[in-house]
Order: C-alpha cells, then sequence, then structure tokens
C-alpha cells in the first residue's frame, strides 16, 4: 500500500513537472512575440472613468522602447497614468526574464478558452509581487493580466486584438484599479480634482483607463530624449 501510495506522489509530481514546462514553453512563445517590437510610437484616444478625475477622452501618442520604456503622451503633453511598478504595455511587464512559472487552472475569457500561468519574481525586493497571465494559446497572446505591486496594490489590464496580433499588440487595453491606490503623477491631482470631494469618499472606488489604438509605427525607432523627465 505504501508503495502504490510513493508511487502516485511521483506520478503527480511527474504530472506537475510537464505542465510546468509546457507553461514555461507558452511564456516563451508569448514573449518571443512580444520580444519582435523593439520600439514603437502609437496614435490612439484615451478615456478615463475615475472618480476624483474630471477628464474628457482625448488623442493621444504613446511611445515604447525595449526593454521597459513606456510613455503615454496627451494634449499638453502630459501624463496621467499610475507611477510606480504600474505599466500597461506588455512588453515592460515581462522584461523581467527573473521569475518562477506556475500553472494555474484553466479559465475562459468572453467565450475564450485561456492558459492561466502565474509569475512569481525571484527578487524578494521586487515591486510586483505577483502576476497572473491569461494566455490564448493559438495566437500566443495575452488577454488578461492581473499584477500586484507593493506600491499600487493590485490592477488588472485587459486586452482586445486584431489588426496587430501579429506583434502581440493590442487595438484596446482596459486597465482597471483601486481609486485608493491610484497614485497622480505631481501636480496633476490638483488639475483634474473635482471639487472639494473628501479623501473618504474615493477609498475602494473603482477606476478604469482606457485606450484604443488607431495606428502603430513599429521597429522605425523612437528617440530616448521622449523618455527624459520633463519631457
Amino acid at each position: 500500500m505504501r508503495r502504490l501510495i510513493f508511487c502516485c506522489v511521483l506520478s503527480l509530481i511527474g504530472v506537475n513537472a510537464v505542465l510546468a514546462q509546457g507553461e514555461e514553453e507558452l511564456v516563451k512563445q508569448v514573449k518571443a512575440k512580444l520580444d519582435k517590437v523593439n520600439d514603437y510610437r502609437a496614435e490612439g484616444r484615451m478615456k478615463m472613468d475615475v472618480t476624483f478625475i474630471d477628464a474628457p477622452p482625448s488623442k493621444i501618442t504613446v511611445y515604447y522602447k525595449k526593454p521597459d520604456r513606456f510613455k503615454v503622451v496627451k494634449n499638453g503633453g502630459i501624463s496621467i497614468l499610475p507611477k510606480g511598478g504600474v505599466s500597461i504595455n506588455l512588453g515592460s511587464l515581462l522584461a523581467n526574464k527573473d521569475y518562477e512559472v506556475v500553472p494555474a487552472k484553466d479559465a475562459t475569457i468572453n467565450g475564450t478558452a485561456v492558459k492561466v500561468v502565474k509569475l512569481l519574481p525571484s527578487d524578494e525586493n521586487s515591486d510586483v509581487v505577483l502576476t497572473t497571465l491569461y494566455i490564448e494559446e493559438k495566437e500566443k497572446v495575452i488577454l488578461r493580466a492581473n499584477v500586484t505591486t507593493r506600491e499600487n496594490g493590485t490592477y488588472q489590464i485587459d486586452l482586445n486584438y486584431g489588426r496587430f496580433t501579429d506583434w502581440g499588440l493590442p487595438d484596446k487595453v482596459v486597465f482597471s484599479f483601486n481609486t485608493k491606490d491610484y497614485k497622480m503623477p505631481k501636480g496633476i491631482t490638483f488639475e483634474y480634482e473635482k471639487g472639494e470631494k473628501k479623501k473618504e469618499e474615493i477609498k475602494n472606488k473603482k477606476g478604469s483607463v482606457e485606450i484604443t489604438y488607431a495606428s502603430y509605427t513599429i521597429n522605425k525607432g523612437v528617440d530616448d530624449s521622449i523618455f527624459a523627465k520633463g519631457n
């Protein structure tokens, strides 16, 4: 009986090891697709739904440069996305290779079957504590990412693909978060704050930033000065 139990345990360990290898390979394939993009400039439209921000939908320009430089510029040359460990760019999210891939239970997103994997950073001081990816296997694209950070709480990214699927780049991104964890870039709070709302009124509220991309200019070069502070 003991021998049977021991054999069963070994079999389970073997199955889990095979599953882990399969998920690791899937993550590598997703990353390889994103790695084809060295840089891009994208034009799009951003819509915000945040309790304490009164900002109409606006045209934006998005810049990315490998491995993890990312910037969103709207009318007036300012960005109103959270700071810290937050990123709505998947290339930046997977730029750090130092993590362990752990398989999780398969799921379905909007009727599409996805593989679910968790990324555990090896660096215990990393701002990102845990990343959960929902991957569509056929196209090797991420449909959703849940990210838990030390500085900005937990946020979710939902992605829709179309014209730029071959590059792993989305047509639409919806970034959702808790407003109590939302960190505003310096000076922006006062520009967009609605009246004199008390902090208690915005605690535990949900907020979202939606970006719809109209076009990408891929691998044509993005000057480093774009990402300099003050620009």
